[in-house]
């Protein structure tokens, strides 16, 4: 007995062993769960994006991706154990280092070959990015929706678009802020022109007999 307690406290390294799984902290000092990606949000002073920020896949909004999603198939398996896979595509995204003529310097942009092809195919990353048509600004997301901005903001395409104007006998567009005052004034007048029309239409439900007619108030009495 003698022989196994002193064995016991010459030998810790058993004890150590034995005691090693009942630890209460974790010796795993990171995490691979991914953070929750927030949703990106523009400036102020920027007009805001039409088609909103993308709530789906978040990462669209951080470079220029074209529309290109994340796309969900099944794997099919002809050999031996035939059935289906449930696998995913990512997009092809690269970090390139594109030139803006507006600007004047290169960028190092997220792009998907997607869209690099068809920057390529426009002529440059501004003409790209200026196209007016709905399907363009749908697929540029927030980042390039405010590229877009700033490369407008230049004085280099601030001259173009007032020679533009100017060969089609254009007025001076307003700026931003009398836009939406313009905006907020128009649907003013346009509630209230319904709120007059509802008025005007309402029924003129007559007493019931022998029930009391209902006292009318100083704004009844004044608009009569």
């Amino acid at each position: 007995m003698a022989g196994l307690l002193t064995r016991a406290t010459l030998s810790p390294s058993s004890l150590i062993s034995a005691f090693r799984g009942l630890s209460l902290t974790s010796t795993r000092c990171f995490s691979t769960t991914l953070p929750s990606q927030k949703t990106k949000k523009l400036p102020d002073y920027i007009p805001p994006y039409p088609y909103g920020p993308n709530h789906l896949y978040k990462q669209a909004d951080s470079g220029l991706y074209g529309g290109v999603k994340i796309q969900f198939g099944n794997k099919i398996s002809k050999g031996r154990n035939k059935g289906k896979t449930r696998r995913t595509w990512k997009p092809n995204v690269r970090r390139k280092k594109l030139w803006s003529d507006a600007l004047g310097e290169y960028l190092f942009i997220k792009v998907t070959r997607k869209a690099l092809r068809t920057i390529r195919k426009e002529g440059g990353l501004d003409n790209y990015l200026l196209d007016d048509r709905p399907s363009r600004i749908k697929e540029l997301g927030l980042f390039g929706w405010q590229l877009r901005w700033r490369i407008m903001q230049t004085p280099k395409i601030q001259e173009k678009f007032r020679k533009e104007r100017q060969a089609l006998g254009l007025p001076e567009p307003p700026s931003f802020e009398e836009w939406m005052k313009q905006k907020e004034k128009e649907l003013k007048e346009s509630v209230e022109k319904d709120i007059n029309i509802k008025e005007k239409t309402k029924p003129n439900i007559s007493p019931v007999p022998g029930e009391v007619p209902r006292p009318r108030t100083t704004e009844e009495t004044a608009k009569q």
